[in-house]
């Protein structure tokens, strides 16, 4: 969870947050967005396990400033006891001192920059897990309402544009600040009538960066909208690929990306034409400035009231200074842009899913004689809150037996899988399981005790050794070949081209549906679950591919608790308890012969299946 992973971040922000349950993209008013600063400061709470690191850094950045500024009067000790004293010994004993200020600035600025980066880094790297741990918690509805392109991009991009202002950025602005306090100090004391240029430019200086800089901001939180659109987009084709190409859609769905990736240009072509104003104005009224005060000094300088000396130092300052106003500048519409990013990952982490579980949940009872029972519930979809998907559903599922779920698509079979696995709580009613609601139970001793296998198995880009590991991450060797073989899928992975260590390819793309459907199976079967959920296991595979799962089924469900869904009657006839619904009730329930007597419905089901079975086979 990411209170335990991160505790420093939620106690920053457990004030502030609040249940976000809409989209993330777009959704929060203007005058509720934090200022841009402001946005940024709950991201140090994921610096602050690493001060000893920032406080090396900024000991470097002290030293890196301070040397910087002392080559200031290394530049007037050259000019002023070497080329104008003309005395060869002084010159090099200047430039002595000179090399050795240099040399120590080379290694505080590389003592700055590693540190800076590395903190970077892990500050990154802690901000996609505490994403990554938010997100794989969060209610199944939330997803609904929310792109995983969407997601990704919080993960990717705009974790790396955190990372690069910390680690760069950041580091960048705090050495601009401090060479443009203390080289305004030492102008002052080198010579106080020229500093005055320069102190009278700096507000004029200020105000572009004040007011390009939020045009700057919002464009960057459109910019990265824009580039989350292109990758769920060009995701969802990839993903989809077979689909588009059956249909033809190759150069349709090309002119559709393009037509994204022109619009997220379009945006970033706005937020970088506002970038290069701010920086071009800010660098041509400061070196405007310079060149003021140099004709100025140069003229001071003529009429022999300050030395050449103090003249390259002034200029050796000033020049330090109107860099560092520069990229100020230029750190400031990158920190505008950082802002945009943070708002979105904040969004994020304070989303709080709506499936709770007590701080004291009560321990798995598993001696009850009836292991699943549903009492009066009812449930809404949060996306179709109007449409009500199971109405008053009253059933008891006793232990070891097994029990179907027939009736036609949308009668609310697969949506009391959802509820049992507590992917979303009933408005009314509650679900108990061995006798226990499953709201006072702990979320993973209730999943752990069910297997679930789906009428599409979902397997993850990996080898066949992690997907059915997959069911029990701890299991040996010896006992997922055992599980395999039990699922009738031994002997095909024997024959891929590295056994159990062959790559699937996406979700399983090398392999048939039927080879697919037994790898979940022994991933159920390795799992040995209590209760096994059964969502049409067989009914997209061919004769031969049904025949070993469904010789798998067999021995899966011996003396195990099985809810079967099924489209298919012929394959539960001889269940113990067969369930019928229609339209989100449960209309009647027996076993095959009574239910042919008492259900008109279940008679039409019958009568469909079997009389098309019979016509098939004549």
């Amino acid at each position: 969870m990411l209170s335990r992973r991160l505790p420093y971040w939620k106690a920053t922000v457990s004030d502030n947050s609040q249940t976000i349950n809409q989209p993330i993209s777009n959704n929060s008013s203007a005058k509720n967005k934090p200022k841009a600063f402001s946005s940024l400061l709950p991201i140090f709470a994921f610096i602050k396990p690493y001060k000893l690191m920032l406080a090396l850094a900024l000991l470097a950045l002290l030293v890196t400033a301070a040397v910087n500024l002392s080559l200031g009067q290394g530049v007037k000790f050259v000019i002023d006891n070497g080329f104008i004293a003309g005395s060869v010994e002084q010159l090099q004993s200047a430039i002595l001192a000179l090399i050795g200020l240099i040399s120590l600035l080379a290694v505080g600025t590389f003592s700055r920059f590693y540190l800076m980066s590395w903190l970077g880094e892990r500050v990154s790297a802690d901000m996609r897990k505490a994403v990554f741990n938010r997100i794989v918690t969060l209610h199944p509805s939330y997803f609904e309402e929310n792109r995983s392109g969407e997601l990704m991009s919080r993960l990717t991009t705009d974790t790396a544009l955190l990372q690069s202002i910390i680690g760069s950025s950041f580091s960048m602005a705090l050495r601009s600040i401090l060479l443009l306090i203390g080289g305004l100090v030492m102008l002052m004391v080198t010579n106080f009538k020229l500093t005055l240029f320069v102190v009278f430019s700096v507000p004029i200086i200020l105000i572009p960066m004040m007011i390009y800089g939020r045009k700057v901001r919002k464009l960057a939180e459109s910019s990265q909208d824009a580039i989350a659109d292109v990758g769920t987009y060009a995701g969802e084709i990839i993903q989809n690929i077979k689909v588009v190409q059956s249909y033809t859609h190759e150069v349709k769905e090309q002119d559709a990306f393009a037509r994204e990736v022109e619009k997220a240009f379009s945006v970033a072509k706005q937020r970088v034409k506002q970038r290069s104003y701010l920086i071009a104005i800010v660098i041509f009224l400061t070196f405007g400035a310079i060149s003021a005060m140099l004709w100025v000094g140069g003229m001071d300088v003529l009429e022999g009231q300050m030395s050449a000396g103090e003249l390259g130092a002034f200029i050796f300052y000033a020049i330090i200074v109107a860099m560092s106003v520069a990229t100020i500048a230029e750190v400031y519409g990158e920190l505008q842009r950082a802002a945009g990013s943070a708002t979105r990952l904040l969004a994020l982490l304070e989303v709080e899913s709506d499936i709770k579980e007590l701080v004291s949940p009560q321990v798995m009872n598993n001696h009850a004689q009836s292991v699943i029972s549903f009492k009066e519930v009812d449930f809404c979809y949060p996306s179709r809150p109007d449409s009500a998907a199971l109405h008053q559903i009253n059933l008891a599922i006793p232990t070891g037996k097994i029990v179907a779920l027939v009736g036609p698509s949308g009668a609310g079979k697969t949506t009391l899988f959802e509820l049992l696995q507590r992917f979303y709580d009933p408005q009314k009613g509650s679900i108990s399981f061995n006798d226990i609601d499953i709201t006072e139970l702990k979320l993973t001793d209730l999943r752990q005790a069910m297997g679930m296998v789906p009428q599409h198995p979902i397997l993850f880009s990996s080898d066949v050794w992690h997907n059915i590991r997959y069911g029990k991450p701890q299991a040996s060797d010896e006992e997922v070949i055992s599980a395999a073989k039990k699922a009738h899928a031994h002997e095909f992975i024997e024959q891929l081209p590295q056994g159990y260590a062959s790559f699937l390819g996406e979700q399983g793309v090398r392999l048939s549906g039927g080879q697919k459907q037994r790898i979940a199976l022994a991933r159920a079967i390795l799992k040995d679950p209590e209760v096994l959920l059964l969502d049409e296991a067989t009914s997209a595979l061919d004769a031969e591919s049904e025949y070993h799962v469904q010789a798998a089924l067999d021995e899966l469900m011996t003396n195990r608790t099985t809810l079967i869904i099924a489209h298919r009657l012929a394959t539960v006839i001889h269940a113990d308890l067969i369930v019928v619904m229609d339209q989100g009730k449960i209309v009647d329930q027996g076993d095959h012969k009574s239910l042919l007597k008492s259900s008109t419905l279940y008679q039409r089901l019958c009568e469909l299946q079997f009389d098309k079975a019979n016509a098939e086979a004549n």
